[in-house]
């Protein structure tokens, strides 16, 4: 599995309420909350965003609280994968529960620029910045995981394998 996209980058800290912000979650529609992902930490991100790309972040990205809302509107956006230095641990469960793709990957995440447009395989966590030519190296996630994100998240994957 791969994914290729241009790089939207943040700092440290985003917390949850920057995601997708309190004001929005009494909406249940993914599309509705896509069109406020990241809106408190770029009011224009949604404008600026195509399908495919890739948020790029620094340390503890998804803190704060342990809404389901935040991977949602983020997968929703059509944003690729989430790539940082490292995530708020309930966060990152969320994400793969949701079928979010996320890797830690501390140097990529310090070095990648915004604009750039990166590749990432995730059967062998390489992420390779196409703009600069540089390789960078994240665990990937074992077959099982990859399989629980290629199905749409955990949901999905328990409904596939009850249907059997």
């Amino acid at each position: 599995m791969k994914s290729t996209g241009k790089v939207w980058k943040f700092g440290n800290d985003i917390n949850t309420d920057e995601i997708i912000p309190a004001r929005y979650l009494n909406v249940s529609d993914p599309k509705e909350l896509a069109k406020h992902c990241m809106e408190d930490a770029d009011p224009d991100f949604i404008k600026k965003i195509s399908a495919g790309d890739i948020i790029v972040a620094g340390k503890n990205f998804g803190c704060g609280s342990s809404r389901e809302h935040a991977p949602i509107a983020i997968k929703s956006a059509n944003i690729s994968c989430v790539l940082a230095e490292s995530f708020a641990r309930i966060f990152y469960r969320n994400c793969l529960n949701m079928g979010l793709p996320i890797l830690e990957a501390p140097e990529a995440a310090k070095e990648i620029k915004e604009g750039n447009t990166i590749e990432i395989n995730f059967d062998n966590g390489e992420i390779t910045d196409k703009t600069t030519g540089k390789v960078y190296k994240a665990k990937p996630f074992p077959p099982f995981m990859q399989d629980l994100i290629a199905k749409g998240g955990l949901m999905n994957k328990i409904r596939s394998e009850l249907s059997l």
